[in-house]
């Protein structure tokens, strides 16, 4: 067996057999490594039986019955099916409202064709006797301009977990965030976008990373707000039943175990004065029975998940249990399942809870003239021994983790311990996962971000156990990811945002733009050729602007210089990097942005010291509220103008990622002088139309 057989393989299964790092280098792929990933994408290619089968199951449709159980089309537009045909073909159109059609597919340069149809949502297209899903989306997104045309808003960021009010027990919850929703709203904010609200796991507070999710199609029950859904007299009770439900810190840092044991003693009280008052029999019953319909067999396997997880602690991998209990259809998990009734109610609970907390947080940001209201992240890919692993193995890429190529910061690569969706299984399940995990997203929000949009296109997988630096890149069908974002983005009235920082494929950025996607604009990664920054006209008028994100410095952390501290302390500067040299570049920078300030008329006055960092800050907010994007997003640490950083990329425990709490309550950040007087000036700028 050649390796140039493999490769062809390789190349007609969506990897890349070759590709260029950050300096233009060309590298190919080992043949082991596209051996793991065919193995991934169920591709087996370590014989010349396996090679010669694998090929055959790639072979291209040829006739009707070999259809894809969904194809996607654009409204108005026909749509070329991949199967061979050079006469007409009757068939027959179910549209989602009810009506049928009689339609006609037609041949074209020996393919068949549906012709465009005009209505939008999922059709079913009937064909001899196979019938497939017909996903007609809308040519773009639902924009920021649709919702407000010539829209010029602005709105803020947040680390939900962070956030402070009374009775949260340590962690920030959907109360905090409702009521900075409503303080921010009554100030001319039309966005509050908040930190990843993906589930995590119950039984390992250990693991309380937001963007290491063990299922996205579920949320996390530690950001419920019990008194937005029973009540401020239950939840004070059920506060008052558990000893020592005080805020787990350490220092001004989250103690998550501590919060989470707490929160989650909380939740149980709420739960048993549920099941036994009058809630169960009256209106929040029925609401409860008709969440648990609505989300089906899938919160019935994250119930089970969650159950079983805590029974098997402290073995948390789920690949290391025994057999029966890796199977999540078997006789042993139902056995399971049937001897603890109570305990999967429990967490079908939890997530009943969290999804009203999030609807109820909503509804405050619009009632307080917010008109986008919460905008919702969405990780790039979930956790290998989570929920959704577990309970759907062939929706995922067992055995292979996403992360990124060597580049100038990160020479070894980087491994994110995450997996994705397999490409073949989404295809071959009508895509059935993507939807499921875009549908939970977009509920109750009025947008949402794609963390790492350049996932919708291709992803950087490492087998387990490799290298970063061993790797490839697997192409997705990114078409049909667009379009399906597109017909869901409408239909749930949400805003998209896609993360598309850093290197990305050619043509990237015109494919999100056409689609209706707003990019981001950082004011680090704003600079021309001669490392000038770039004037706030000169950001285009597409995306969504601002000062920094939770993985970069803050703006007074970037002035002062204690980012390259803290960078140099954790080995994350980069390989042979001199801080020295750093630190020399950065006093290069600050004049340069300094200058760049005083021609937009936002700062005044010679160049600050390093530690005068109050007076950058607010020029740093006035500068990216004269842009002339759509929305701009200001995060709370840069409003405050705090030093440090959410999250330092690369780094785990040994820097307090995840961790860090607001000292004010979310009620009274506004109130404070210099978050006031910040939130004047893009108030003045981007006034509310």
């Amino acid at each position: 067996m050649s390796d140039e057989v493999l490769r062809d393989l390789a190349r007609r299964a969506g990897i890349a057999v070759e590709w260029q790092d950050y300096a233009g280098r060309p590298h190919v792929v080992s043949a082991p490594v596209l051996r793991r990933v065919l193995a991934a994408l169920g591709l087996p290619a370590d014989t010349g039986r396996e090679l010669s089968s694998s090929r055959r199951v790639l072979s291209k449709r040829s006739s009707l019955a070999d259809l894809p159980p969904l194809v996607t089309a654009v409204a108005g537009r026909p749509t070329r099916l991949d199967v061979g045909g050079n006469e007409s073909q009757p068939a027959e159109l179910l549209l989602e409202r009810g009506d049928v059609r009689e339609i006609a597919l037609l041949p074209a340069r020996g393919r068949l064709r549906i012709p465009a149809i005009a209505e939008i949502g999922y059709h079913r297209l009937r064909v001899e006797d196979r019938e497939i899903v017909l996903a007609v989306s809308p040519a773009r997104c639902r924009s920021i301009e649709d919702v407000v045309p010539d829209a010029r808003l602005w709105g803020l960021a947040a680390q939900l977990y962070g956030l402070n009010h009374p009775g949260d027990v340590g962690i920030g919850d959907l109360a905090g965030a409702a009521e900075l929703a409503r303080v921010a709203g009554q100030r001319g904010a039309d966005a509050i976008a908040l930190s990843p609200m993906h589930a995590l796991y119950a039984a390992d507070p250990e693991r309380f990373g937001p963007y290491s999710p063990s299922s996205r199609l579920f949320m996390n029950p530690l950001h419920a707000a019990p008194e937005l859904v029973f009540g401020k007299p239950a939840y004070a009770a059920a506060l008052s039943a558990v000893p020592g439900a005080e805020p787990g810190l350490s220092n001004g840092l989250i103690d998550w175990p501590a919060a989470s044991a707490a929160k989650y003693a909380v939740l149980r009280k709420l739960f048993d004065s549920f099941l036994d008052g009058g809630d169960w029999d009256g209106a929040l019953g029925a609401d409860f029975a008709r969440f648990r319909a609505d989300q089906g067999p899938l919160l019935y396997e994250h119930a089970c998940f969650e159950a079983l997880h805590a029974a098997r602690m402290p073995k948390r991998q789920w690949r290391t249990w025994p057999a029966d209990l890796r199977d999540p259809r078997s006789a042993a998990v139902a056995f399971f399942a049937e001897s603890q009734p109570e305990e999967i109610l429990f967490h079908q609970f939890l997530q009943w809870i969290t999804d009203r907390s999030v609807n109820e947080t909503q509804l405050a940001a619009r009632q307080a003239g917010m008109r986008i209201g919460l905008i919702g992240d969405l990780a790039v890919g979930m956790d290998p021994e989570g929920s959704h692993a577990w309970s759907r193995q062939g929706d995922i890429l067992l055995g292979l983790t996403i992360g990124a190529p060597p580049d100038l910061l990160n020479p070894k690569g980087q491994d994110w311990g995450l997996t994705g969706f397999s490409p073949r299984a989404m295809e071959d399940n009508g895509f059935a996962p993507f939807l499921a995990t875009l549908r939970s997203a977009m509920r109750h929000v009025g947008g949402i971000r794609v963390d790492h949009a350049m996932g919708l296109a291709r992803l950087w997988l490492v087998p387990e156990g490799a290298s970063p630096a061993d790797g490839a890149y697997l192409n997705y069908p990114v078409v049909d990811l667009l379009r399906l974002l597109a017909l869901e983005s409408v239909r749930h009235n949400v805003v998209v945002i896609g993360e598309d920082l850093g290197t990305v494929p050619e043509g990237f950025h015109d494919m999100l733009e056409q689609g209706g996607i707003h990019g981001m604009r950082v004011l680090w990664f704003e600079r021309d050729t001669q490392a000038d920054f770039i004037p706030p006209r000169g950001w285009g008028s597409s995306a969504v602007a601002m000062t920094s994100t939770h993985d970069l410095p803050t703006v007074a952390g970037w002035w002062k210089g204690s980012d390259i501290e803290v960078r140099h302390e954790h080995g994350r500067l980069g390989e042979g990097v001199d801080p020295a040299a750093i630190r020399a570049e950065r006093e290069k920078d600050r004049p340069l942005l300094w200058d760049a300030f005083l021609r937009e008329h936002v700062g005044e006055g010679p160049v600050p010291s390093p530690e005068e960092t109050g007076r950058v800050v607010d020029a740093a907010v006035k500068y990216v509220a004269k842009t002339e994007v759509p929305l701009s997003l200001i995060p709370l640490e840069d409003f405050l103008g705090e030093e440090a950083q959410p999250n330092l990329p690369g780094t785990v425990t040994e820097h307090p990622n995840w961790r860090r709490r607001l000292q004010v309550p979310a009620a009274e950040i506004l109130q404070e002088e210099a978050v006031a007087r910040r939130i004047d000036f893009m108030a003045a700028e981007r006034p509310r139309q």
